[in-house]
């Protein structure tokens, strides 16, 4: 790393917002390029870049970059877009799932009825667990995110992330140990 990318660095650490924009002025066009090719869409790649420059003037703080500025940079645009495109592919899979689903309906009464039951259990599990672990196993299972991604959001250790996991998913399995497919 360069004298000047230390600097510029450090300028950011200290809220340095000059020091920030220059940054932003100096790699926002190439990374909005790089990020198109992976994305094929300017504008979600223009998302992508702002999204990377706001969480480094967010963590600016805590930053701790090994290589240089622009590697890094460049290493968290990739990952978004890697990210977006793997969620875009489980999406595209989630869709067809659920298509082919509603072309085969359940086929029985007692299908439909424990489908329902089970519904309603899971709706009664989840209202079970205490708020904070239920907040937790939404963000993980509903919106996908890391358990980093979730203590960062709730301002918690990954520990207590893992650790209300645990419990959350020891809960479900204990009450829906009768709907376990066979092995």
């Amino acid at each position: 790393m360069s004298f000047s990318e230390k600097n510029i660095i450090k300028k950011i650490a200290n809220d340095d917002l000059a020091a920030f924009e220059k940054l932003f002025k100096t790699y926002y066009e190439e990374l909005c390029r790089f990020a198109a090719g992976y994305l094929k869409d300017m504008d979600y790649a223009e998302e992508i870049v702002q999204d990377v420059f706001y969480i480094l003037w967010k963590n600016r703080k805590k930053m701790h970059i090994k290589k240089t500025i622009r590697t890094y940079l460049y290493t968290a645009t990739k990952n978004k877009c890697l990210k977006i495109i793997r969620s875009k592919e489980y999406e595209e899979k989630y869709r067809a799932h659920k298509a082919h689903n509603k072309a085969d309906p359940v086929s029985t009464p007692v299908d439909e009825l424990n489908a329902k039951e089970l519904k309603k259990l899971i709706e009664k599990t989840m209202e079970s667990l205490p708020q904070k672990t239920r907040t937790i196993f939404r963000l993980s299972r509903d919106e996908g995110l890391k358990y980093q991604e979730i203590a960062a959001q709730l301002s918690v250790s990954v520990k207590t992330v893992e650790a209300n996991m645990g419990k959350a998913l020891k809960v479900f399995r204990k009450n829906l140990t009768e709907y376990k497919e066979p092995s």
